[in-house]
């Protein structure tokens, strides 16, 4: 027996709509549709065919918990992206602060409206 992937990421989130400003709008993860009644707001997104996140909208058990400033010292989801640089400058122009990884490699961390932290690596051209 071995594991074969990772199959989805669950987020908490304080809003749905919110959150998908961010994830959907703003990243460009599209929705997965076929989201069953749960019994409580949510979303599913697409990373690809194969990973997803899954938005939750449930009381969070760390609610006021304090964050370390940078992302990499914090849990955190980790992303590719084609073109770093066209997603720092999103950012930017939403207004939402993110830091160069400190690691000298091509990525950024951010937080999204919850305080989730989101590491966004360039992925390395084929």
């Amino acid at each position: 027996m071995r594991i074969l992937a990772l199959h989805h990421v669950s987020i908490i989130v304080s809003n749905t709509a919110t959150a998908l400003g961010f994830y959907r709008d703003l990243l460009g993860l599209d929705v997965d549709d076929s989201r069953p009644d749960l019994g409580y707001p949510g979303a599913w997104l697409h990373i690809n065919a194969a990973q997803q996140i899954h938005l939750l909208e449930v009381p969070n058990p760390e609610s006021g918990l304090i964050r370390p400033a940078h992302g990499g010292r914090d849990r955190h989801l980790a992303l590719w992206c084609d073109d770093l640089d066209q997603l720092a400058q999103r950012l930017k122009t939403a207004n939402i602060a993110y830091s160069r990884s400190k690691s000298g490699r091509q990525a950024l961390f951010c937080r999204d409206p919850d305080d989730n932290a989101v590491e966004i690596m360039q992925h390395p051209a084929p």
